[in-house]
């Protein structure tokens, strides 16, 4: 992850809500000021920043608002995941004793 403190501005920023639900949402994107402005709230209320151009410039395409769609869920879902890790978050209905590695139960 960069820290866009100890380098210049960006040149380009998006932001994704995802409540576990629903697939993740485009809520903000933005160039220049409004591409600052994004970074800074996110930093302001501890969101991990996470700096992927192409995914980036895919997302960028998509309409503010709009669910991202299911081509890219598992791109955005490894980065949500990682956001989780940072965080120390965990979804809803995670068992955190489990054991990946013993599979799925029917």
């Amino acid at each position: 992850m960069k820290d866009y403190r100890e380098n210049s501005r960006p040149e380009f920023a998006l932001a994704l809500d995802y409540d576990g639900l629903r697939a993740p949402r485009l809520t903000a994107k933005g160039r220049g000021e409004v591409a600052r402005q994004i970074v800074e709230i996110a930093e302001e209320f501890n969101i991990p920043l996470h700096q992927d151009p192409e995914l980036s410039a895919l997302l960028a395409q998509i309409p503010l608002g709009d669910e991202i769609p299911e081509n890219l869920y598992r791109a955005v879902a490894e980065v949500i995941a990682f956001a989780y890790i940072l965080t120390g978050k965990f979804p809803t209905g995670y068992d955190e004793s489990s054991d990946a590695s013993e599979g799925v139960s029917e």
